[in-house]
C-alpha cells in the first residue's frame, strides 16, 4: 500500500513538472511500478502457501493491489501519449513559423505546394506514430493480462492439487477404517458362533 501511495504522489507531480524534469519523473514512476509488480509476484507465491482459512483473503488483497498498479501503469502511458502529441504539435508549429516567406519576384516564389505536401507528410507520420504507440500499448497490456491469467491458472492448479492431496488422505483413512471394521465384524461373528456352540453344547 505504501508503495502504491508513493506512485500516486509521483503521478500528481507529472502535470506540474517542466519539460526538463518530466522525463525524470516518468522514469521514476515506471521504476517504482516495475518494482511493485515484482513484489506482487512474490506475494502471490507467499499467499498460495497461507493456511486455507487465510489463503482467500490474501489472494483478494494481492489481486486488488495488482489492479491498482495496472491502473497506475495505464495512467502513466496515457500521460506519456498526450505529452508526445503536444510535443509533436509544438515542433510542427515551430517548424512552420521558422520558415521564411519572401515576396514574389523574378527569381523567388513561395513554395505553397511543397509546404502543403510537407505538412500532409507530417500529419501522416504523426497518425502512423499514434497507431504504432497504440498498438504497442495494446500488445503490452495484452501480455500483462496473459501473465495475470497464467498466474491465476497456476494458482487454481495448485489449489486443486492441494484438494486432491487432502482427498487422498481421507480415502486412505476410510480404507483403513473399513479394513479394521471388517476384522471386528469377523471377530464378532466368531465369538457369536462360539457362544451359540457352547450354549447348544451345555443345554443338550
Amino acid at each position: 500500500d505504501r508503495q502504491v501511495h508513493e506512485v500516486q504522489s509521483y503521478m500528481g507531480r507529472l502535470e506540474t513538472s517542466d519539460k526538463e524534469s518530466v522525463h525524470l519523473v516518468e522514469n521514476e514512476i515506471q521504476a517504482r511500478i516495475d518494482n511493485i509488480f515484482s513484489n506482487l509476484e512474490r506475494l502471490e507465491i507467499l499467499s498460495s502457501k497461507e493456511p486455507p482459512n487465510k489463503r482467500q483473503n490474501a489472494k483478494l488483497r494481492v489481486d486488488q493491489l495488482k489492479y491498482d498498479v495496472q491502473h497506475l501503469q495505464t495512467a502513466l502511458r496515457n500521460f506519456q501519449h498526450r505529452r508526445y502529441q503536444r510535443e509533436q504539435q509544438e515542433r510542427q508549429r515551430e517548424e512552420l513559423l521558422a520558415r521564411t516567406f519572401t515576396t514574389n519576384d523574378s527569381d523567388t516564389t513561395i513554395p505553397i505546394d511543397e509546404t502543403l505536401q510537407f505538412n500532409e507528410s507530417l500529419q501522416s507520420a504523426h497518425r502512423g506514430m499514434d497507431e504504432l504507440i497504440g498498438s504497442g500499448t495494446n500488445i503490452l497490456q495484452g501480455l500483462r493480462d496473459q501473465r495475470v491469467t497464467l498466474k491465476g491458472t497456476q494458482k487454481k492448479i495448485l489449489d486443486v492439487a492441494n484438494m486432491l492431496g487432502l482427498s487422498n488422505t481421507v480415502m486412505r483413512l476410510i480404507e483403513k477404517r473399513a479394513f479394521q471394521d471388517k476384522f471386528l465384524m469377523l471377530g464378532g461373528m466368531a465369538v457369536t458362533c462360539l457362544i451359540m456352540f457352547l450354549v447348544v453344547q451345555y443345554l443338550t
